[in-house]
């Protein structure tokens, strides 16, 4: 499976890698993963072929690197929320409605680029790995809150686990394509619903 070739240490090399990565994400969203080829690409980004092909040997490439990417500006949004959450510890609605519309934000940033993410980025063994860390973070945070609010049954951490999985999994599909005569706002508020009754005390 293509990946990236290596990665940037200096920071020229850093700023070229990134102007790659954001011409890519640029013309995929535009122009669709077919007509966007590596040569249009390193012409958007200023740089020479071969300087694209020093760090991705091909497009399947580029779109791990944005798959990354993505993943990485997800847990950053993440972790300013659950941060912020920490320091004011608000009631069950806020705090499910925080959570969701994070997750929501990262889904919502070019569409078309999410689409070509869900449906064509490889993934490999790491990748998968890093995403179960990642939800699994996500997860004790909201173990945390769980627990702060008495709420998520006797086994709070497969509570937040389930949880964590299924706001992603909801929110990825349902905005990629909603429902007809559904707004994105609308998904958004049906999940936060969807949670909170999950969350009810008997």
């Amino acid at each position: 499976m293509p990946l990236p070739r290596k990665r940037p240490r200096q920071q020229r090399s850093k700023e070229t890698y990134d102007a790659i990565l954001e011409a890519a994400a640029q013309l995929f969203e535009r122009d669709g993963y077919a007509r966007a080829t590596t040569n249009r690409i390193a012409e958007r980004a200023g740089v020479s072929i071969g300087s694209l092909y020093q760090y991705f040997p091909d497009k399947d490439a580029l779109l791990y690197a944005l798959g990354e990417r993505h993943m990485l500006g997800l847990t950053s949004r993440l972790l300013v929320t659950l941060s912020e959450l920490r320091s004011t510890n608000p009631p069950l609605p806020q705090t499910v409605s925080a959570v969701v519309r994070a997750v929501a934000d990262a889904h919502t940033a070019e569409p078309g680029l999410q689409r070509l993410l869900y449906d064509r980025a490889p993934r490999p063994r790491e990748s998968a790995a890093r995403l179960r860390e990642v939800q699994q973070w996500i997860a004790a945070e909201v173990e945390h809150h769980l627990h702060r609010l008495a709420v998520g049954g006797p086994n709070r951490g497969l509570t937040a686990l389930l949880l964590v999985q299924s706001i992603e999994a909801q929110l990825h599909g349902a905005l990629l394509d909603p429902p007809e005569g559904c707004t994105a706002a609308q998904v958004v508020e049906t999940v936060e619903s969807l949670c909170l009754r999950a969350l009810a005390r008997p």
